[in-house]
């Protein structure tokens, strides 16, 4: 795979010239739907996650429901299957990966007041049944998205838009911080 070369669409983009690929990984485990693990490729590509994880049941490229989502990036996004998610968590863990499931839960942590260590696996699960017990055991962190509507979930691949961008601008900050200019 070519090395990843930002495209700047606007000035404002310039700030982020310098970052070639952020330090999270996103691992979905039991993600049923095709459009959605379509979307997950197309956010992984925009904001330069390390890699994608397909875990369990969820789909891989190539699928035509995959591609009409991904729009082709599930060429440029770095990904591999595994059935065995806490086999992936584990060797992610030992590389030493903070494990943040993306579940509300009474551990979860506001997302605007997790400090992530990078690097970071964000964990997605099931858009039914959420993530498995046995998955959920290998996180370090909760995190929940502050919820005001009647509803207390989005769709699993907002949720990931979410997360995801929200983690660029902690990465972001965090470099512009250590007076790492991008």
């Amino acid at each position: 795979m070519s090395e990843r070369v930002p495209y700047l669409a606007t000035a404002a983009s310039q700030a982020y010239q310098g970052l070639t690929q952020l330090p999270v990984s996103v691992l979905l485990d039991n993600v049923r739907s095709m459009y959605n693990v379509g979307s997950f490729f197309r956010t992984a590509d925009a904001v330069g996650i390390e890699k994608l994880y397909l875990c369990g049941i969820t789909s891989k490229p190539p699928k035509k429901a995959i591609t009409k989502t991904a729009l082709g990036a599930e060429d440029t996004v770095p990904w591999e299957h595994s059935w065995d998610a806490p086999l992936v968590l584990d060797a992610l863990a030992a590389r030493d990966h903070e494990i943040a499931a993306i579940e509300t839960s009474v551990h979860a942590v506001d997302l605007f007041d997790w400090q992530p260590r990078f690097p970071v696996c964000v964990v997605f699960g099931h858009e039914v049944d959420g993530i498995q017990p046995q998955v959920l055991a290998r996180c370090h962190m909760h995190i929940r998205i502050p919820m005001f509507g009647a509803k207390h979930s989005l769709n699993v691949a907002t949720a990931g838009g979410v997360i995801l961008y929200e983690l660029l601008r902690k990465y972001r900050w965090l470099l512009d911080n250590r007076g790492i200019r991008l």
